[in-house]
């Protein structure tokens, strides 16, 4: 793969993201302002997400598991 068309397809991204966004209109504190509150509310959904949905899983396999009526594992 060619670097400058990643390059480029890179900044076609953040283009987007500026145009979906309306940051493109901010002064440069406030980009730099809003693009960090960004990345932290996403890092904090990734790591909410990483740590939570697979207990929620788990719980929910295990309840629909004993409604379906299926023998729990240490019945045997």
């Amino acid at each position: 793969m060619d670097v400058r068309r990643v390059k480029d397809y890179l900044y076609w991204l953040y283009y987007q993201y500026q145009l979906v966004t309306c940051s493109y209109v901010l002064e440069p504190w406030e980009q730099s302002m809003f693009h960090t509150i960004t990345v932290t509310v996403l890092a904090m959904v990734a790591y909410t997400a990483y740590v939570f949905v697979p207990i929620h899983v788990r719980l929910a396999l295990q309840f629909f598991s004993q409604i379906f009526g299926s023998q729990p594992e240490g019945a045997v």
